[in-house]
């Protein structure tokens, strides 16, 4: 692996990078990826996620190697509406924080350079779809704000965890789950170009759309330590209550499924950070996760 640590906000380093490597698929994950710092840097989401976008999606334009791209986004770049049903890929863009917002206008100006210069009609067509995963959880994360990656620092300190909102319901996955329909989508999009550019929901099956509150609970009934918690009394940045995706069209079309139950996927994030106290290789613990998902994935397919 050819790691080059830059940023996408640098159109002409980007530009460069293409130039050096001339990729011919490209998967645009980079972002400001947490709601709570959206609040504290606006400015900066919107820079990377948006700006960010354009420049890569820019950069593919000068790019002659380029066959197929797809930009990662969320499901928080729908319009929510706290409904019971999960959201559609047909369902309006929105946004009520800078963050979803900014993810909003990233699916906007995806589908935007996707008609004006990739389309069957341009003089150079490129596959170009875009995916909306749920709430990931997994090894690895030590993001600041997320639910996961805080109860496991909790439960090392022996601290009290504070929690924004306990009831919040949100669609857990494990990681592998969209990288594998990701995956699976870049194999589409090169032998189908024109039939599977769009937008693309990869979710969890509509039981293991969860509280906050249930996922802490069934934390603490697998890891080896325990968490106590509270519920922040303070006046807190607004987050969606309810938020959950429907991932019939990638079910049906693309034949892409989810293997793991939220509680396989918590199970399996507590080995792996469990693991990465000992001091094991998180390479091995990575690896180790990789082949009981493709196991899943065998089964299944038999």
């Amino acid at each position: 692996m050819d790691s080059v640590y830059a940023d996408i906000r640098d159109l002409r380093e980007l530009q460069r990078q293409f130039d050096r490597f001339q990729p011919e698929i490209v998967f645009h994950l980079a972002a400001q990826a947490l709601v709570r710092h959206s609040y504290e840097a606006p400015i900066e989401t919107y820079q990377a996620n948006v700006m960010g976008t354009a420049n890569v999606l820019g950069a593919v334009r000068q790019c002659s190697s380029c066959r197929v791209v797809l930009v990662v986004t969320s499901d928080k770049c729908y319009e929510n509406r706290e409904w019971n049903w999960g959201y559609r890929e047909c369902d309006p863009m929105g946004g009520h924080d800078p963050y979803s917002s900014s993810k909003g206008c990233a699916e906007l100006v995806t589908s935007a350079y996707r008609r004006s210069f990739f389309g069957p009609s341009s003089q150079r067509s490129v596959a170009i779809a875009s995916a909306r995963a749920g709430n990931v959880i997994g090894g690895g994360d030590f993001a600041r704000d997320r639910l996961v990656p805080d109860l496991i620092k909790a439960m090392r300190k022996r601290s009290v965890l504070t929690i924004r909102y306990p009831d919040a319901v949100r669609p857990w996955q494990h990681v592998l789950e969209p990288l594998s329909g990701y995956i699976l989508l870049a194999e589409k999009l090169w032998s189908s170009p024109h039939r599977y550019s769009d937008s693309w929901n990869f979710g969890p099956s509509a039981h293991d759309c969860r509280s906050v509150r249930w996922i802490i609970e069934k934390l603490n009934e697998y890891a080896d330590d325990k968490v106590s918690w509270t519920v922040d009394p303070a006046v807190k940045p607004h987050e969606a209550g309810l938020l959950t995706l429907d991932s019939t069209k990638a079910r049906t079309a693309l034949g892409w499924q989810s293997l793991w139950s939220v509680e396989t996927a918590l199970r399996s994030a507590i080995d792996w950070y469990e693991a990465y106290g000992r001091n094991d290789s998180a390479r091995n613990a990575v690896i180790r996760d990789i082949e009981n998902y493709e196991a899943a994935a065998s089964a299944t397919c038999f």
